[in-house]
């Protein structure tokens, strides 16, 4: 099972969505000095409850591993990552280990990241595309979604490891058949990597996000 959703939440009612999270949320919204920052870490969190609802998820108890993933600690076989860029806020759920990423798509970025952090080969691919800086983006959510499915973050090294583009994504010598999604959202890209195959990512409104009514 795996669910991708996201949501544009720059018209969220911040003061509605706050009084929908939990007590731990809103000291992280606390922590943040702007306003559409505090509406990035509640949006993703609301996001984050309607997708665990659906699955009859209401109180889950979140924990902190090792590197900093969050996981629910009070349910088994359930597993989630959230992310957000710009106004866009991405989570994924799923019974197996789950990563994703968003980003927006900057035609200005310094290619040269690519050139000193990534494969050799990616890098090579994206100056060759018909669009660099869209290339570039496809390599960086989907290596950042497997850096975030691994747990490990960027304590993993973006270029220890080869993002293989072409009819399928796939991840160079792997040995967990991982699966991986890609999906364009205007001006933004949505990732992830776990261990099935979809199509489908579920766009919500910011009224969605905060009507407890279903």
């Amino acid at each position: 099972m795996i669910k991708i959703a996201y949501c544009n939440i720059e018209d969220l009612d911040l003061d509605k969505g706050y009084k929908l999270v939990s007590d731990k949320r809103k000291e992280k919204i606390d922590f943040y000095r702007f306003k559409k920052d505090k509406k990035l870490s509640c949006g993703v969190y609301l996001l984050l409850q309607k997708l665990l609802k659906a699955e009859g998820i209401t109180k889950p108890e979140f924990k902190i591993g090792k590197y900093d993933k969050a996981y629910i600690s009070n349910y088994e076989n359930i597993y989630f990552n959230l992310s957000h860029s710009g106004k866009i806020v991405c989570c994924a759920i799923s019974d197996k280990e789950i990563g994703v990423d968003v980003e927006y798509i900057d035609s200005e970025i310094d290619l040269n990241i690519a050139k000193n952090y990534f494969f050799n080969s990616e890098y090579e691919n994206i100056m060759k595309s018909d669009k660099p800086y869209d290339e570039f983006f496809k390599y960086w959510v989907l290596k950042e979604s497997y850096m975030k499915y691994t747990g490990l973050g960027f304590n993993l090294d973006l270029n220890s490891f080869e993002i293989l583009i072409g009819d399928e994504i796939s991840l160079k010598n792997d040995k967990n058949n991982l699966k991986f999604n890609l999906f364009d959202i205007g001006e933004y890209k949505i990732a992830s990597a776990g261990h099935y195959k979809t199509n489908d990512i579920k766009k919500y409104t910011v009224n969605e996000l905060t009507d407890t009514s279903y």
